[in-house]
């Protein structure tokens, strides 16, 4: 691969004057586009299963107005006027990544409660707004973005219908300016008909159990969705109720209805939900047993948000390998699916998204639906595919170059990032934390 790592440095530092000292703990977000930019020699992973090969990728005023091969295009001398070239022969461009069903900048350390703002104590929460709770100066953030997650949606947890989440781009002063799309959906927590089995080293694992509440919880939340859709169905209410304002959204078709069940029997009882209260945008969240239903999502047009592929299988005697395989069978019976990450530790390790993908691919994804897995499959659930999740004229300059293959943690090695033309800081606390000590002990 023909790359000079000292030269890039060296231009990108000459071009961009890069300040000399980072803001290691949170560094300040970019400034706005003032100069065109071309970068030359690219490969770039458009995220839509396109590829181009020696590329031009030019961009102005945050949005991308050149993405082409450049050996089948010829130029009239003078035609290509951008203030910056960069060339970068051998490095690989994809659009930014992102964060599905994310407490990215929600929780700062699980373990210190007063860090956690993602959680209500309530049971029917749909007023309850994440992006309200986004703290665009998490130290977490800076560490993501340098394997590539560009856009997280804040999601908030807990209850039975959790709240409103919003699409978020990781490079603010604060939630206002990082907002992509506000409040792009309610997430509700789907009654379980069993409790899940103990899956694991345990010594004595526990069966699965029937919930004798079932019954109660599925008409409660019935009766709270037939309420709000009466409630929706009145523009002028004399007395407003928040929480029936919240729902109106996902009756008239500009929310997604998140709902989150993982066992083949409660995702069927959440599809027969949907379509009971006429609801025109259900998005599936976790989906375990997808793969199960497949005919039946497809039929409801329903998209799959696929939870932390790196899992143990929901049954005993399911297959080791089949949280590994589930894109692939979902991608098999062409149903729409991104990654996310929802589990233990989730806010920290949203940087593994992008390695989610390359198991994925292991297990039977091509390269670009893996790309596409945890970036233009992703925007188009979310509703901002018309702005970002592809490397296209048009769109805002949202993207990422690295130097080698970015699904692979050996090669993952994010050189230059961009949100909307604005260049970000690649530098993070962690990475000051281990140059300080490195040099302390003089480790080579």
């Amino acid at each position: 691969m023909n790359f000079n790592f000292k030269k890039i440095t060296l231009v990108i530092a000459c071009l961009f004057l890069s300040s000399a000292l980072l803001m290691a703990q949170h560094p300040s977000p970019a400034s706005k586009q003032t100069k065109s930019i071309l970068i030359t020699g690219l490969t770039i992973h458009v995220g839509n299963g396109t590829v181009i090969e020696n590329a031009l990728l030019g961009f102005k005023d945050g949005k991308i107005d050149l993405a082409l091969d450049a050996s089948v295009v010829k130029f009239k001398e003078g035609a290509l006027k951008y203030d910056t070239t960069i060339n970068m022969s051998g490095a690989h461009a994809y659009p930014g990544f992102f964060a599905p069903n994310s407490t990215l900048g929600l929780t700062e350390v699980e373990a210190v409660r007063a860090t956690n703002d993602f959680n209500d104590i309530s049971g029917y929460n749909p007023h309850i707004r994440a992006l309200i709770a986004f703290n665009s100066d998490s130290k977490i953030i800076p560490t993501v973005r340098t394997n590539g997650i560009l856009f997280s949606e804040a999601t908030p947890r807990g209850g039975v219908i959790s709240g409103t989440s919003s699409v978020m781009g990781l490079d603010a002063w604060n939630w206002e300016d990082a907002i992509i799309k506000k409040d792009d959906g309610v997430h509700v927590n789907f009654p379980k008909t069993t409790e899940p089995a103990v899956v694991g080293v345990e010594a004595d694992p526990k069966p699965a159990t029937p919930n004798k509440k079932y019954d109660e919880q599925l008409n409660e939340l019935k009766k709270f969705f037939a309420d709000a859709k009466a409630y929706s169905s009145e523009n002028n209410q004399e007395e407003k109720n928040l929480r029936f304002e919240a729902m109106r959204g996902i009756f008239d078709g500009t929310k997604n209805l998140y709902l989150h069940a993982d066992d083949e029997k409660d995702i069927i009882a959440a599809v027969n939900f949907a379509n009971q209260f006429q609801i025109k945008k259900m998005v599936l969240v976790g989906g375990a047993e997808s793969w199960r239903v497949t005919k039946l999502l497809k039929q409801n047009n329903i998209a799959v948000m696929v939870n932390r592929v790196h899992s143990l299988p929901e049954r005993q005697q399911d297959d080791v390998d089949l949280p590994y395989k589930l894109p692939y069978l979902l991608q098999k019976d062409s149903i729409l699916f991104c990654l996310q990450n929802e589990g233990d530790m989730e806010a920290m390790n949203t940087r593994n998204i992008a390695f989610l993908a390359g198991t994925a691919r292991t297990y039977g994804l091509t390269n670009e639906q893996a790309v596409a897995a945890v970036s233009y499959n992703a925007a188009k659930i979310l509703g901002v595919d018309k702005q970002i999740g592809t490397i296209e004229g048009g769109k805002d300059a949202s993207f990422f170059i690295s130097a080698g293959d970015a699904l692979d943690i050996r090669t993952n090695s994010v050189i230059l990032a961009f949100i909307s033309g604005k260049k970000l800081m690649l530098t993070n606390l962690q990475q000051e934390l281990y140059k300080k000590y490195q040099n302390k002990y003089q480790i080579k």
